[in-house]
């Protein structure tokens, strides 16, 4: 991660509370092919601990925030598995829209496991 920020000075970042790692997030280059990349993905990562805080919420919108107005990215995306509630309601929450059109079948993730199947959200940034 700390290679990533070095080389293009942004990407995942630790989100602290009360001076522990609580879990990360940021922005991030897929590094494995889908039908919508090249893109940039805002994601997160949170120790069970830390869920059902709104710290994924508020991280995720600095996220953005960055991408859109630092970065000037016309468009940033998030995926998850299709049973991942969660992930999703934090995506809804930051104002991201579902692409039905754009669900597909993790290339990563093997044929048949519960986890395969995942679901396309897309925000473009505001005028």
């Amino acid at each position: 991660m700390r290679a990533v920020i070095a080389e293009r000075g942004w990407g995942w970042w630790c989100v602290d509370i009360g001076g522990k790692c609580a879990g990360f997030t940021g922005l991030s280059v897929p590094p494995y092919e889908t039908p919508f990349t090249p893109c940039v993905e805002v994601g997160w990562r949170f120790r069970p601990q830390f869920w059902g805080r709104g710290y994924a919420t508020e991280a995720a919108r600095l996220a953005l925030d960055y991408g859109f107005n630092t970065l000037q990215l016309p468009e940033i995306v998030s995926f998850t598995a299709v049973s991942n509630q969660r992930s999703r309601g934090v995506m809804e929450r930051i104002g991201m829209q579902r692409d039905f059109a754009g669900d597909f079948a993790h290339s990563r993730i093997p044929e048949g496991h519960p986890l395969q199947s995942h679901v396309l959200y897309r925000l473009k940034r505001p005028r």
